[in-house]
């Protein structure tokens, strides 16, 4: 059966002690009794990530990186390995999110590399995909996320590709304030568990969980969450307040 999950991405948001601070109002909310049946990620920054594990240990809380790079060494100024994420206890890593494709450029070819890297160090990656607004308004959307999966994920072995999470993003409803309707997410996420089906099984294809990603607010996730094949959402702005967050975790 496939997972319920609420992942918050910090993005460039909080410094260390903010970013603990967070941690442990939401390990607070859920000791309470908050999302219980659900897995909480937090994604915070590179900077961070290493207090970050210590702070969750014992609760609840998963640890996620926001990005890797496909090597495991080497001289790549500034980037960090998969082997440097899981030497330090982080679980899941963020691969292909939209703001990484947009500004720095990153290809369908190095980001079915990062899974592949994620993969062989035992990290569960958080493969992102969408379309954006243009594409959207042109009746492609289903055409660009087809390719994405088809280029970046559909290499992969059924075993592998159970260890993938899936988010999808439209793009054009993230920090825009827009959102896809709730028919609108179901339509998109139906659309790639059927692609799964057919690539791998309809077994395959029911094990893994395909998250909602643009624009999610506690406003709104009741109904979005509540759709067949949206198994819960990769949260931005939302995630940056425990109790917006909990309220989110709460909404299954």
């Amino acid at each position: 059966m496939r997972k319920k999950i609420v992942a918050g991405n910090w993005k460039m948001n909080k410094n260390l002690s903010e970013g603990l601070s967070l941690i442990e109002s939401i390990k607070a909310g859920l000791a309470n009794g908050q999302g219980a049946g659900v897995e909480v990620i937090v994604a915070p920054s590179y900077v961070t990530l290493t207090e970050a594990v210590k702070a969750a240990a014992g609760s609840a809380v998963k640890i996620s990186a926001q990005n890797c790079h496909q090597e495991e060494n080497g001289a790549y100024t500034g980037e960090i390995s998969t082997g440097m994420i899981q030497a330090i206890g982080v679980e899941y890593v963020i691969i292909g999110h939209s703001e990484r494709r947009q500004y720095f450029n990153e290809s369908s070819a190095s980001i079915a590399k990062k899974i592949n890297a994620s993969l062989a160090k035992g990290l569960k990656p958080i493969y992102c995909n969408g379309e954006v607004k243009e594409e959207r308004e042109a009746g492609k959307h289903f055409e660009v996320v087809q390719r994405q999966m088809n280029d970046e994920l559909f290499h992969l072995s059924a075993e592998e590709v159970k260890k993938v999470v899936i988010a999808y993003e439209p793009v054009w409803a993230i920090g825009t304030g827009l959102t896809a309707s709730p028919d609108q997410a179901q339509e998109i996420h139906a659309f790639i568990r059927k692609l799964l089906s057919d690539k791998y099984s309809a077994a395959v294809a029911e094990e893994i969980s395909i998250l909602y990603g643009g624009s999610c607010k506690p406003d709104n996730a009741v109904e979005i969450f509540g759709k067949k094949d949206v198994d819960g959402g990769l949260i931005g702005g939302a995630a940056l307040k425990a109790e917006d967050f909990l309220a989110l975790v709460a909404s299954f």
